[in-house]
């Protein structure tokens, strides 16, 4: 399940719907345009557009563009702020009509079809220093299949961490300091579990995904990101997995619906021992059921733990390169990152910010040692799902898991199903 940004408001976009409509691309060379951030004098007017920021975060962004100013003196910086709704139409509004603001919020997902459309600046090129001050899963996130270059910096970041109800674990004859770390171990506790529990309750609530696909080894897309390769025998055999554990009865039966309230909602409600959830999991359970918060444990998400970002980018076409680059990354330094941190439940994205004991610390308290198991994931977190893959892909594979793990259709033939639909609509 996907989780981005529970503390902020976000809207989904669709590569298709980016990249079907010719964005032009400026003929300022790659090595001009990355020269000119790299050298140029930071003065002028420069722009900077975020997403859903205010008036939440007001303050805050205030201060980071009055510290901007103060350290360059005579600079000017024009701040816009989109709604969360409708923030794709206008990212590609501005785009076509070669508009963009100097420096613009862009995830992943969003930065691609720019980058693809030649629109994006090279920021691994105007700043050499951005590989070694950045998390790694940070920096690859704006690294796309197929292209040269890195086109943006990590801003803030998330990631999910396992969630167990300490109760029902010990109700139903498991040890809450003993929690199962890979999925053999996840199905040998969940078949425990349904021995012990009354048929109402479950450990394991919820399907695969193409994350799951990921860390069991499977390569899902090619190189050059042309085309989708996750129907293999391995991603088969994780699929088999799920089937068998489902006939067994140790899933829901609706859990494949499309009615399906969720494993979140089953954990909120007490009926699922077990969800996944960003950092600030345990307190917004708080808030719905303050009874179970104290009874949850946390641990690292299961293999490469999936990493959320978001991040600011560079048109090529800048007026300003130079002051665009020093203020994408005065705005994602440490230091403000870290202030930001302290507002919202999200982390920073460079590596300096390792030592600061907010982070790396609890306070003693479950919350506080989830936080931690979430940050310390960050340094090996990565974007599972491919960037590619849009609403209508992500529907097809859906659809497809649940035919392979009800049994109305073999492993091999709904990961095939989904390999060829994808693509399709992959090539457009």
């Amino acid at each position: 399940m996907r989780r981005i940004w529970a503390a902020l408001t976000m809207a989904a976009v669709t590569t298709a719907t980016l990249t079907g409509c010719g964005l032009g691309s400026d003929t300022k060379s790659d090595d001009t345009a990355a020269s000119a951030a790299a050298t140029g004098d930071v003065k002028g007017k420069v722009s900077l557009q975020t997403w859903a920021l205010k008036p939440k975060f007001t303050d805050y962004m205030q201060s980071v563009i009055d510290g901007f100013k103060q350290k360059y003196p005579g600079v000017e910086v024009d701040w816009l702020d989109q709604p969360g709704d409708g923030y794709s139409d206008k990212v590609l509004s501005q785009a076509a009509a070669g508009g963009l603001p100097d420096v613009v919020n862009l995830p992943p997902d969003f930065a691609l079809p720019l980058a693809r459309q030649n629109q994006l600046l090279d920021i691994a090129k105007a700043d050499p220093k951005l590989a070694d001050e950045y998390v790694a899963g940070g920096v690859d996130a704006y690294r796309f299949r197929g292209m040269d270059g890195t086109y943006g910096y990590p801003w803030y970041l998330n990631t999910d961490v396992n969630y167990w109800n300490s109760e029902l674990l010990t109700k139903n004859g498991l040890d809450p300091r003993a929690l199962p770390g890979t999925l053999d171990e996840l199905i040998a506790q969940a078949r425990v579990f349904k021995e012990k529990s009354d048929g109402s309750t479950y450990l394991m609530s919820r399907k695969p995904g193409l994350g799951d696909l990921v860390n069991a080894g499977v390569k899902v897309m090619s190189d050059d990101g042309k085309s989708f390769t996750f129907n293999t025998p391995e991603a088969a055999a994780l699929l088999d997995k799920y089937r068998a554990a489902f006939k067994e009865g140790l899933l829901p039966k609706d859990v494949l619906t499309d009615t399906y309230a969720g494993n979140s909602k089953l954990f909120n409600a007490g009926t699922a021992g077990w969800t996944t959830g960003g950092a600030n999991f345990i307190t917004s359970v708080a808030t719905d059921n303050p009874t179970l918060a104290p009874k949850i444990v946390s641990s690292p998400a299961t293999g490469t733990p999936p990493l959320y970002v978001q991040g600011l980018s560079v048109p090529r076409n800048s007026k300003n390169p130079a002051a665009a680059v020093a203020l994408a990354r005065w705005v994602t330094s440490a230091e403000n990152q870290a202030k930001f941190a302290h507002l919202t439940s999200i982390f920073p994205s460079t590596k300096a910010s390792a030592g600061d004991p907010f982070f790396s610390k609890s306070d003693g308290t479950n919350a506080g040692d989830a936080k931690v198991v979430a940050f310390t994931s960050l340094a090996k977190a990565k974007i599972l799902q491919p960037v590619e893959v849009d609403d209508a892909m992500g529907t097809v594979i859906k659809q497809q898991i649940a035919l392979a793990i009800s049994g109305d259709a073999t492993s091999k033939q709904a990961l095939d199903t989904a390999v060829e639909r994808c693509n399709q609509l992959l090539k457009g």
